[in-house]
């Protein structure tokens, strides 16, 4: 069972918001596929205990910089839960799968995160190890619908938040933009503020090969479609030299 929701904390909307999707499938079935696995931004677990559910036997180590996120996840204790971001990763050819999900990959802004980052996963990976992540692909600009953008969520309860977003600046590459909640938990609305930068598969692949990556797939759709330019997705699938 999950543990009792603190609605006040906007962790415990990541799951009602962000419900078992397409993207999650697709992830899923690569880590059924492998038999040491790493999360890296793994947020509340979600992926690693629906392959447990799902009789994976092998290891399950996800690894987050949100104590409140991770908080959630330990309640399936077969799952190794780590705290730090992903450059922080220490592990030394360890797993055969790296994943970063959920576009969690845009969270690295600057060029040294992307470095650090990327040498971290790399060498938790055997050689000949992957490493699938996705980022949104930029030719369709989707900060530009996010822009005074809202929608309603129910939680468990069936109470109502409503989400809304702000960009507030985009220099190159990076758009620096606020999500905030509004409802009965908050006597104010609930803003968070950060920056999420949209590389494109050149930028991707330049920094993939100076960490010691290879491209050995990309795909524009969750159905394995490829990249068009209109396509929304860049999901990369990276083998460790």
């Amino acid at each position: 069972m999950p543990p009792m929701a603190n609605w006040e904390r906007s962790a415990d909307w990541y799951d009602v918001m962000n419900p078992w999707g397409p993207g999650d499938d697709f992830h899923l079935r690569l880590v059924m596929g492998a038999e040491r696995v790493l999360d890296v931004g793994c947020g509340t677990g979600t992926l690693l205990c629906r392959a447990r559910e799902d009789g994976h036997t092998g290891r399950l180590t996800g690894l987050d910089p949100d104590p409140a996120m991770l908080g959630r996840a330990r309640v399936r204790e077969d799952v190794e839960w780590v705290l730090g971001d992903a450059a922080s990763a220490r592990w030394d050819r360890e797993f055969d799968l790296a994943v970063m999900t959920g576009h969690a990959f845009q969270v690295l802004v600057t060029d040294d995160d992307v470095r650090a980052s990327l040498r971290a996963v790399r060498a938790a990976l055997v050689p000949g190890g992957r490493f699938a992540f996705d980022t949104r692909d930029p030719r369709t600009r989707a900060w530009e619908d996010w822009h005074g953008s809202s929608f309603e969520v129910r939680n468990d309860d069936g109470e109502p938040a409503v989400v809304s977003y702000t960009v507030h600046s985009v220099d190159g590459d990076v758009v620096d933009l606020s999500e905030t909640f509004t409802g009965r938990w908050w006597p104010a609305p609930l803003a968070e503020r950060g920056a999420l930068r949209f590389l494109d598969e050149r930028a991707l692949d330049a920094f993939l090969t100076e960490a010691g990556f290879t491209v050995e797939a990309r795909h524009g759709d969750w159905a394995g479609g490829p990249v068009t330019g209109t396509t929304e997705e860049l999901i990369t699938v990276a083998r460790a030299g």
